[in-house]
């Protein structure tokens, strides 16, 4: 079989056989059982980890760099051109203040970590968005895979759930799977979960397809199979059979299908987080990771503020930063924050001074990013940034640090070599350190 579509990261293939489903599927779809062949495909060696402490990551990326400055990071003593147009508010941690649109995070700040150096070269957003999710710098030989992808390679499903999913959609081409197979890509929603009719693709048996006929349907798959089976030997067609078998597992299993049902949550906890995009989001990925995805993916938000960016703040600050409050408190009360990482990150920070149309522009010098659980400290500032916010004063926490961190924390050894398509071996991560002072004691 070759692809269709090559160079896409979620490929599709194409076949006598899968000819044949698509018209015996129908209404059923497509997009599940591809990703799910994809799986079959991929299959690996499996290695030796060290213990995880997290089991599931949940990775909220704030896209367009948000300023760390009118985020986890404000100067209130700068003067006014770099101070910006808000003030700061203390937190739960004594001493120290986030900016004043972080209040419910703030509350809750005894429960997470913040880094406040934060640090790389790269000032273009694709650039620095590359950083954030793959651990690495861009590179025009090679595409590095992402986190949600090394992860899912290492360590597959769990409870009949893709590894890796992305809420609602692949936020950006790397979040992708990189020179690993397609195998390991996202799994994609395809309706964001704030919609009040939302629904995941393919894991809804399409109106007229009861149970009784989806089941008719598989026998007569089935038959189908064994006609092709009698005509032609191939791993593939094998690979096929079990993919498909994995296909209608999720969609048949009720444990599967109810990680996405939004509607199973009461009335106060989806108040409690926000019928907003980012709340909904964030609830959802709570959900998936309670019912066994290892690593959820979602955005929340634009954070470009060229221009005005007190009217941008002010604007969408304050439902993603009450999400992010309700997401931890929730995850604590139910006793998963310390088996659930969840990191909140930006491409980059924001310029030191305000511009002359009252934003700022881009500044990956030094910026903020915050952890929670998942055997990171509570209650903990990592390094410091100058008093103008341009760079780092102390502690300075580079992207391999941050993956390195990431990685250990969930169980996997950074400095694996993984291999590329030319048979050559790359490093997980390459470079960097674990932040051991991040990181929580043992007990």
């Amino acid at each position: 079989m070759k692809p269709v579509c090559p160079g896409n990261p979620l490929e599709r293939y194409s076949s006598r056989r899968e000819f044949m489903y698509v018209g015996l599927l129908g209404g059923l779809g497509l997009a599940l059982p591809e990703f799910l062949r994809n799986q079959a495909f991929g299959a690996t060696k499996h290695y030796d980890h060290h213990e995880p402490v997290a089991q599931g990551i949940i990775h909220i990326f704030l896209p367009g760099g948000i300023a760390h400055q009118e985020s986890f990071d404000p100067k209130p003593f700068a003067p006014a051109e770099y101070r910006g147009p808000f003030g700061a508010i203390d937190t739960k941690i004594p001493g120290v203040q986030f900016s004043q649109f972080m209040k419910e995070t703030a509350s809750i700040a005894d429960k997470i970590s913040v880094i406040r150096s934060m640090s790389h070269g790269e000032a273009a957003h694709e650039r620095g968005t590359h950083n954030m999710f793959t651990g690495y710098r861009p590179s025009p030989a090679l595409e590095y895979p992402s986190f949600g992808s090394v992860i899912s390679h290492e360590f597959g499903s769990r409870n009949d759930l893709p590894p890796y999913v992305c809420v609602p959609n692949v936020p950006n081409e790397f979040a992708n799977s990189g020179y690993l197979s397609s195998a390991f890509g996202p799994f994609a929603l395809g309706s964001d979960p704030a919609q009040g009719d939302f629904q995941v693709r393919d894991l809804n048996l399409p109106n007229g397809v009861d149970p009784k006929r989806f089941d008719r349907r598989k026998s007569l798959l089935e038959a189908v199979d064994y006609h092709f089976r009698s005509l032609e030997e191939s791993d593939a067609l094998d690979s096929m059979d079990a993919f498909y078998q994995h296909a209608y597992k999720l969609i048949s299993s009720q444990k599967a299908r109810e990680a996405f049902n939004l509607k199973a949550e009461p009335d106060k906890i989806k108040d409690a987080y926000g019928r907003t995009q980012a709340g909904q989001r964030m609830l959802l990925a709570r959900r998936l990771i309670e019912g066994g995805v290892r690593f959820v993916s979602l955005t929340a938000g634009g954070w470009d503020h060229h221009d005005n960016i007190k009217a941008g703040i002010e604007g969408q600050l304050p439902p993603v930063d009450k999400a992010i409050a309700a997401l931890i408190r929730d995850l604590d009360e139910r006793g998963m924050l310390d088996s659930t990482l969840v990191m909140v990150t930006s491409e980059f920070g924001r310029t030191p001074k305000i511009n002359p149309t009252g934003g700022r522009d881009h500044w990956p010098r030094v910026f903020s990013t915050m952890l929670a659980g998942g055997g990171v400290k509570r209650g903990y500032v990592h390094g410091t940034s100058d008093s103008l916010g341009g760079e780092p004063e102390t502690d300075r926490v580079s992207v391999e640090d941050l993956a390195k961190t990431i990685y250990h924390q969930i169980g996997i050894p950074a400095d694996k070599e993984l291999m590329s398509p030319g048979n050559r071996p790359i490093e997980i991560v390459d470079g960097g350190q674990v932040l051991d002072a991040l990181l929580a004691k043992k007990a």
